[in-house]
């Protein structure tokens, strides 16, 4: 394996039989886990047996990049410390800076690793970049990277080729600044509406969920045969049962912490988990949900704790029953306290990310000490945690017997394996000053767009107003007017002049419980369009004096009952741009996309459907699979 792109290294090279190789212990010599002509369980056993308690203690932490005042660059310094001191090498970054900015923090970063004793190469994770929504802990803002429809979209489309190819841009992408890690894809199954995560997911079928993520992982990992060179360790998400959300309520948050299954339907939320184990996903991340009564599956009763905790779960149906033997990492702050200010809500009007150090979520085991919630969720089968820096809970746990050097054995082997599989060791830097030039192409841009166009869901078209004529007298509410002239529209300033209006709207939410940390950045409580709406003000004014077209923004299910009756047509999106949008509205191209999810007729509706089954709504007003096209 050649060495790639390598600026001034503090590891020397050493020759040997005319091939070069990276010196990462400093030691002159060549020595097995540097040898990249050994297979990666050679070199992996040859570096456990160098490591210390706590190295090993420090491969199984997912710490968090260290940013300086105003997130937009590295705290290098602190970072150091967190390598060389705390001895971590997974970071997942939250930088949202552009491509350049994210490949010189990764090279500060691999330059600290070098310098270390082993010369462990750090690997960089994320969040998911590529879609138009993003939430704090959920995902990051597009930036500098291609953006394309939400996953939700993405399965309007039903285009496992499609799906295939976005994976492979998000992984060209992540590659050129660093990033080794996609927290994602969602394989959740949105059964339930009102749940505030249904934009990262691929809908509520289990069988188109699954295509999805069968094509997404093989598309990030370059390949259907699991992790190697070339690859970006993909970490599915939630395993299991986390979009059957008791009463709608996110588990980030305390009040949400259940997840239920009235209808005894847990078995069809794995089926999406099957594509990933089929693409030989390299990580899985558990649920932080706990299920409110009995669950009992393929024999295996789960455990009334949070997924990582929850050994029936991971080591039973995971581990066992399906033979998964990749990284487990938890969800963040899994083994931290949900004390007062996270259990009871922060001071009214306070700003939330001020109170994230005091955010916890060890659901069902909230009596147990940080330290015992680790040793519980390894005995659980958790290799790595994330959202914490604590490894000396593990050193301390195995120093006190509660843990046995074999278990950090175990869990450590499989994360550095996965290093060694993608060749980090032989190539942890990136060329900065190509970064910007890798990311977002024109190709990858016109694909992104082209997604955007067929991901569009027709769901209504009276008099068959679309697709829009040239020439036309515009009114605009949410579309730019230079975008909208350069398809021939004459842009009014107010309703009654225009022969039509062009309205983009975002689906209805609350954010019930404002003074909770993720409470006060969740979209929850009605889908409904009410009176105190902004969004349904301006349909109401604007449709009543002029034809009116009503994009809305699915994060979520909405009931648009009051919006059909007074919109002349309306198109669900699920991150569009304004080009894709009016390619579409005046037939450059036809809508395509069919609806993955089914919006509900009212929220009395949402509330009667059971959280654990598919598409259950009594009469809803746009059923699962609904989409016209001209």
């Amino acid at each position: 394996m050649p060495l790639l792109y390598l600026p001034l290294l503090a590891a020397s090279l050493l020759t040997v039989d005319g091939q070069q190789f990276r010196d990462l212990n400093h030691n002159g010599r060549l020595d097995p886990y540097e040898d990249w002509r050994l297979s990666p369980a050679e070199r992996t056993r040859d570096l456990m047996a160098r490591m210390t308690l706590e190295e090993k203690a420090g491969t199984m932490i997912h710490g968090t990049v260290p940013l300086a005042t105003g997130g937009k660059q590295l705290d290098g310094a602190a970072a150091a410390a967190l390598i060389g001191k705390k001895h971590l090498n997974t970071l997942i970054t939250r930088q949202s800076g552009d491509a350049a900015a994210l490949a010189a923090a990764n090279n500060t970063l691999q330059a600290s690793a070098e310098r270390t004793r082993l010369g462990i190469p750090v690997t960089v994770s994320t969040d998911p970049r590529n879609q138009f929504q993003h939430t704090v802990g959920q995902s990051v803002a597009a930036g500098s990277f291609s953006a394309w429809p939400d996953p939700l979209g993405m399965a309007a489309i039903n285009d496992p080729a499609l799906t295939a190819r976005f994976g492979d841009i998000v992984r060209q992408e992540y590659l050129a600044v660093g990033i080794r890690q996609a927290l994602s894809p969602q394989a959740d199954l949105a059964t339930d509406p009102r749940w505030s995560r249904v934009a990262g997911t691929f809908g509520e079928d289990a069988a188109i969920a699954g295509r999805q993520v069968q094509a997404y992982i093989q598309g990030v990992q370059n390949g259907a045969d699991g992790v190697r060179a070339g690859s970006v360790v993909a970490v599915v998400k939630h395993w299991a049962g986390y979009g059957a959300a008791k009463d709608g309520w996110d588990s980030h948050n305390p009040y949400g912490k259940h997840m239920t299954f009235p209808s005894a339907n847990f078995a069809y939320h794995l089926k999406p988990f099957d594509g990933a184990f089929a693409a030989k996903v390299g990580a899985v991340m558990p649920t932080y949900s706990m299920p409110d009564g009995e669950v009992t599956v393929e024999g295996v009763t789960l455990e009334r704790v949070g997924g990582a905790f929850n050994q029936p779960l991971i080591d039973g149906l995971l581990r066992r029953n399906r033979g998964f033997d990749g990284v487990v990492l938890s969800d963040w702050a899994v083994t931290s306290d949900c004390a007062e200010d996270c259990a009871e809500g922060i001071p009214k009007g306070a700003n939330p990310f001020a109170y994230f150090a005091k955010w916890g979520t060890p659901w069902g085991v909230e009596q147990l000490s940080p330290r015992a919630r680790m040793v519980k969720a390894v005995r659980a089968g958790v290799d790595q945690f994330g959202g914490t820096e604590a490894s000396e809970l593990l050193v301390e746990a195995v120093n006190a017997g509660e843990l046995g050097v074999e278990d950090l054995n175990r869990a450590a082997s499989r994360i550095l394996l996965q290093k060694f599989q993608q060749g980090l060791f032989e190539a942890p830097f990136v060329d900065e000053q190509q970064a910007a030039a890798r990311v977002n192409t024109p190709a990858a841009q016109q694909q992104a767009l082209d997604a955007q166009r067929r991901s569009l869901v027709l769901l209504q078209n009276k008099d068959r107003i679309l697709p829009l004529a040239g020439g036309k007298r515009v009114y605009l509410h949410g579309v730019d007017a230079k975008v909208a002239q350069r398809y021939g529209m004459r842009v009014v300033d107010a309703p009654e002049l225009a022969d039509v209006a062009i309205m983009r709207v975002a689906a209805p939410s609350q954010m019930l419980h404002p003074n909770y940390i993720f409470g006060a950045m969740t979209h929850e409580g009605s889908l409904e369009f009410g009176d105190d709406n902004a969004d349904y003000a301006a349909i109401k004014r604007i449709a009543a004096k002029v034809p009116t077209i009503v994009t809305i923004y699915l994060d979520r299910p909405a009931v648009l009952t009051n919006i059909v009756d007074k919109a002349a047509a309306v198109v669900a999106n699920f991150g569009v741009s304004d080009i894709a949008l009016l390619d579409v509205l005046t037939g450059r191209s036809a809508p395509q996309g069919k609806l993955p999810i089914e919006l509900p007729s009212s929220d009395a509706a949402a509330a009667a459907q059971r959280s654990d089954l598919p598409h259950d709504s009594v009469k809803p007003l746009f059923p699962f699979g609904h989409g016209l096209s001209y």
